[in-house]
């Protein structure tokens, strides 16, 4: 296959005329012509954005203060393994390694602790905020109380105490700050709308966007980065609060929230030395605020995460068969599964006309139509998500050799690829990993002391990923053969669904894992697409508004396919080897492996032409039948297809210098997102993550986004709010964080700021942006 020859046409010949004339009469009655840029979706002022931030909890200080440790060793589980290992029904060590671990930690970072606070600092208004929360059915004033209620109260010292999670703390402390901050109407209105915006994921907390930005051209990037700049801005605020209102620094706790995107280590550790079922108990969010039913939703988590405990289980079998493992030596997966303690942002993008269109009876543009439009645009999309990894998100982590076992460092991927994309994923990864000697591959044996003590004699150093939490997380479930994911179907997720349960791989109740997934206007009021493939942002400006840019460029770009007749359905078959292989470009990615390979005569028409534009593809000796390609020339193909196929819609979007710099981040010109992180973490450009041993790295990294990057985004944070502030709401930012900075700041000081922020969000709703999207409320119904 040369390098540069002509295309083949996209569509081929066999779509059936029912299926290509609803399509093109669907279009028609959208007002769609082919060749033309109006009315399309997404241009001219056409979309809007908003975005969920997970962000990472923790607590500072000593075991005899902190809520995570006081909680385990006053549990009677822990009671009971002493009391069995004493007794000799446990080995010795099993008590003793959890009294290991709470020593190690005894004056240190105890990431997702709840924190503890006397319930008399609130002020009435608070605590009825908080009776409204307790309650059963938050919107009915004669609800009866949770049946949990009790778990949130303790006395010590004759004092009574509130122990809650930080995602409600961060409510709380809204709530604290503008009741003793001000007796605005105004203000005390618009931080009641922005209290239902902090809310939880599985475990960490979570915000969501303040008001939905209106995307317009040549702004809309930095508008929504100031948006969710804003949202950090006020975390910082509302925590450096709790702190010193609420009395915890002075009673040992100092809570803190920051973006981080992987399980902490200490986490990881003690879910290896307590059960699944203590496990919940001490991470799984309460769900106290932002849900209607929070006992229902709390319970939806604990689903969540039996289900995908069990998954990983379900994924050693498959591995199996899939040849990857080929004897009984394997390393169990933890019964207790951290994929979701994983955090990232997902960014949602909205189209008003489609969303009018879908609301007008009249208009043609029903269920079946989002559907079927829908579908096909997340195909064509999910082939430019190599773009956005390493360059634009990350989350670098180092694997030592201890660490390649297949079970281990393959996660989800089982459940997410075709068997013979998996083993080239893993042989081409294992090939890239520091293992080898003397030209072989080596892979652990099991035993720790064993493996250590050959990685030091060996010299084997293991390997690095650009980002472990796509790898690490369930992020595109595989479609079966006779249930595909994205064929247009209504309802074909929920049959999918329902065939995944009876494979082990998920529960039905449970939403489908999508790298894009469609926003359905029936489900959450507009019609649009959300980006959940995004894992830590370093910059909100300079990444994550770039990469939102580049997520509209591309779904503008799938529609006008579309509409041009150039894809259709059959253009992308359905098929899971097909799908597989488009996706497996995203998974390689994220491992940092350099080639891939494709079928030579593959079923994907997108993907072919792509192909034949990539430079360097050839042959593959080792898998006849198949191409080599190398990701980076393919990721150069995708830039280029953008700028020759999509230089109309570059231009309506005003996206031409976000092209310009993805070019940059992958010619490496312009330093991308992985290797940013990586040089925070290592204190400075051009050195290796092999410089540090794996746990070392990885504890480096923690301490970098709980310090180091905290305070960098804080600082970009004010310089993006305070450029849309007025003269002297700046200078009192200014000086209320240089005061914050230097450890003067009161809590006088915290509230001015705080009620600040809110004035200006009341600003923003009043000018240009519409307040908390449809999809906020409903989902605070769900």
């Amino acid at each position: 296959m040369k390098p540069g020859r002509e295309r083949s046409p996209l569509s081929p010949a066999r779509a059936t005329p029912t299926e290509t004339g609803s399509l093109r009469d669907c279009i028609a009655r959208l007002g769609l012509a082919r060749g033309r840029l109006t009315g399309l979706p997404f241009l001219d002022g056409d979309a809007t954005a908003g975005t969920e931030s997970e962000l990472q909890a923790a607590v500072v200080g000593g075991r005899d203060a902190v809520d995570l440790a006081l909680t385990i060793e006053g549990s009677s589980y822990f009671a009971n393994l002493r009391r069995r290992a004493a007794r000799g029904d446990l080995p010795a060590s099993a008590g003793a390694e959890l009294d290991a671990f709470l020593a190690a930690k005894a004056d240190g970072v105890w990431e997702n602790s709840w924190v503890r606070l006397p319930l008399a600092r609130l002020t009435p208004a608070t605590r009825a905020l908080l009776e409204v929360d307790l309650s059963a059915v938050r919107s009915d004033p004669a609800s009866p109380p949770r049946a949990d209620r009790a778990r949130f109260f303790l006395e010590a010292g004759g004092e009574e105490l509130l122990r809650v999670p930080i995602s409600y703390l961060l409510r709380l402390a809204l709530a604290e700050a503008v009741e003793r901050g001000s007796d605005s109407p105004l203000v005390r209105r618009v931080a009641g709308r922005l209290s239902d915006c902090f809310t939880n994921d599985n475990i960490s907390p979570e915000t969501t966007s303040f008001h939905v930005v209106t995307w317009q051209r040549g702004r809309g990037a930095l508008d929504l980065a100031r948006e969710c700049a804003k949202r950090f801005l006020l975390c910082q605020l509302l925590t450096a609060y709790a702190n010193r209102h609420f009395e915890l620094t002075a009673r040992g706790q100092e809570a803190l929230v920051f973006h981080s995107p992987l399980p902490p280590l200490a986490q990881r550790r003690l879910a290896d030395l307590v059960s699944d079922s203590f496990y919940r108990e001490l991470f799984i969010s309460p769900c106290l605020s932002g849900w209607e039913r929070g006992e229902d939703k709390q319970d939806y988590m604990a689903l969540c995460h039996h289900t995908l405990a069990r998954s990983q289980l379900h994924a050693v079998a498959r591995l199996r068969e899939a040849g990857i493992i080929r004897n009984n030596l394997v390393v169990l997966p933890s019964t207790s599964n951290l994929s979701l303690a994983n955090n990232g942002t997902h960014v949602s993008l909205g189209s008003r006309r489609l969303s009018a269109a879908r609301a007008d009876a009249a208009s043609g543009f029903g269920a079946v139509e989002e559907k079927r439009i829908g579908d096909l645009a997340i195909k064509i999309a999910e082939h430019f998500l190599p773009l956005f990894v390493g360059t634009y998100t990350a989350a670098p982590f180092r694997l030592g050799f201890a660490d390649f076992h297949p079970e281990k460092v393959l996660g989800f991927l089982p459940h997410e690829l075709d068997f013979t994309h998996l083993r080239m994923l893993w042989r081409r990864w294992r090939g890239k990993a520091r293992i080898h000697f003397l030209g072989r591959t080596l892979t652990p044996f099991g035993p720790p002391w064993l493996d250590g003590l050959l990685a030091r004699a060996l010299c084997l150093s293991g390997d690095w990923v650009p980002d472990l939490r796509l790898l690490d997380y369930p992020v595109a479930l595989a479609s079966t053969p006779t249930q595909p994911a994205l064929d247009g179907r209504p309802g074909n997720t929920r049959r999918l669904r329902r065939e995944l349960e009876a494979m082990g791989v998920t529960d039905a109740r449970m939403a489908l894992y999508l790298p894009l997934r469609l926003r359905e206007h029936a489900e959450v009021g507009f019609c649009g697409f959300e980006g959940r493939h995004y894992s830590l942002f370093e910059s909100f400006e300079h990444d994550l508004g770039r990469a939102a840019e580049l997520q509209l460029l591309v779904l503008a770009y799938a529609w006008k396919l579309i509409v041009d007749g150039r894809v259709r359905h059959e253009s992308i078959p359905d098929l899971p080897e097909l799908e597989s292989e488009r996706r497996q470009l995203f998974f390689a990615a994220a491992m940092g492996v350099p080639t891939v390979y494709v079928r030579a005569e593959g079923g994907n028409a997108f993907l072919r032409e792509v192909i034949e534009r990539t430079s360097g593809v050839r042959s593959s000796r080792r898998y006849p039948g198949w191409l080599r390609v190398e990701l980076a020339a393919l990721q150069r193909a995708l830039v280029a297809k953008l700028e020759r196929e999509a230089a109309d819609l570059t231009e309506a979007l005003g996206a031409r210098g976000t092209l310009a710099d993805l070019r940059d981040r992958l010619s490496g010109r312009v330093p991308g997102a992985a290797d940013r992180l990586v040089a925070g973490i290592l204190g400075g450009p051009r050195r290796s993550p092999f410089e540090l041993p794996a746990a070392d790295f990885n504890l480096a990294a923690e301490r970098f986004y709980r310090e180091d990057l905290r305070r960098r985004q804080l600082a970009e944070a004010a310089q993006l709010v305070a450029a849309e502030l007025g003269e002297g709401a700046r200078e009192i930012l200014r000086d209320g964080l240089r005061a914050l900075s230097a450890g003067r700041a009161g809590a006088a000081d915290l509230e001015r700021m705080i009620v600040l922020l809110v004035l200006s969000e009341a600003s923003e709703e009043e000018q240009r942006c519409q307040p908390t999207s449809t999809w906020t409320a409903r989902r605070a119904a769900s």
